[in-house]
């Protein structure tokens, strides 16, 4: 397998929905096996960021290289297909499935080759096996036959995590995951975060919660009004004059 140290690499990407500028000219880089965090204020434009990334919308302009390789004009499901995974700020489990049922039908290509294959076969033994397999990984197994709805927040956002996992992924894009958490909560999940990326998954972080950002990402770019004000770790990043008049206005600085 070839290796690549720039597991992603993005070149002035820009974004415009009618006369707003979401992200204006953002150039960054992720290497291979580190946790990243994207941080900025409410409405700065991370998960339009995250969208480009994972292919639900394309940029006006710039271009992403993921093990580069050229991906600005791939599908979203094409982007799964090759290693991305990602969860979202708003959790929304199948209501009608467990569990189990719910990571089982996340499984990708190696297990449906096309919606066919799907159709015909998501609960086979040999896929509920894999998903128990993952599930274990996450601490869910002893959940795995709960109705996914009827699970608390946390416990949701370890399950939105399962399902990107099912799709063997080398990069994973956390969206705000440990929003609205406790205490304890976070804690669980920053010990899931840092036990897969010493499996060697890539992960890169949108979140509000400095500390959180502190624990457990090596560097760290922040974003305000869709423009790059800061790169560096996160401790640079922290004392930076224009990231904490972004956070705190000018008066605190």
């Amino acid at each position: 397998m070839e290796h690549f140290e720039e597991i992603l690499k993005a070149e002035s990407i820009s974004k415009q929905f009618g006369g707003l500028k979401a992200l204006s000219d953002i150039s960054f880089f992720v290497k291979n096996g580190e946790i990243f965090g994207i941080v900025g204020p409410n409405g700065a434009g991370k998960t339009t960021l995250f969208n480009i990334i994972s292919g639900l919308i394309k940029p006006n302009s710039g271009r992403l290289i993921y093990k580069g390789r050229d991906i600005t004009h791939l599908n979203a499901f094409r982007r799964a297909q090759i290693g991305i995974g990602r969860t979202f700020q708003v959790v929304r489990p199948f209501r009608s499935m467990t569990v189990l049922e719910s990571v089982a039908t996340s499984l990708g290509k190696e297990f449906y080759k096309n919606v066919f294959v799907f159709l015909k076969r998501w609960k086979t033994q040999s896929t509920l096996e894999l998903a128990e397999g993952i599930l274990k990984d996450v601490g869910l197994i002893d959940l795995k036959d709960r109705n996914a709805a009827e699970l608390p927040l946390g416990l949701q956002r370890k399950l939105e995590i399962a399902r990107a996992l099912a799709l063997t992924p080398e990069l994973i894009l956390l969206d705000e995951s440990f929003s609205g958490l406790s205490f304890s909560e976070m804690d669980e999940l920053k010990e899931l975060v840092v036990s897969l990326n010493k499996k060697g998954i890539t992960i890169i972080i949108i979140e509000h919660n400095m500390p959180v950002v502190m624990e457990l990402c090596e560097r760290v770019m922040v974003i305000n009004y869709g423009r790059k004000i800061a790169e560096g770790s996160p401790a640079e990043v922290v004392n930076n004059r224009e990231v904490i008049e972004a956070y705190l206005g000018r008066k605190y600085h």
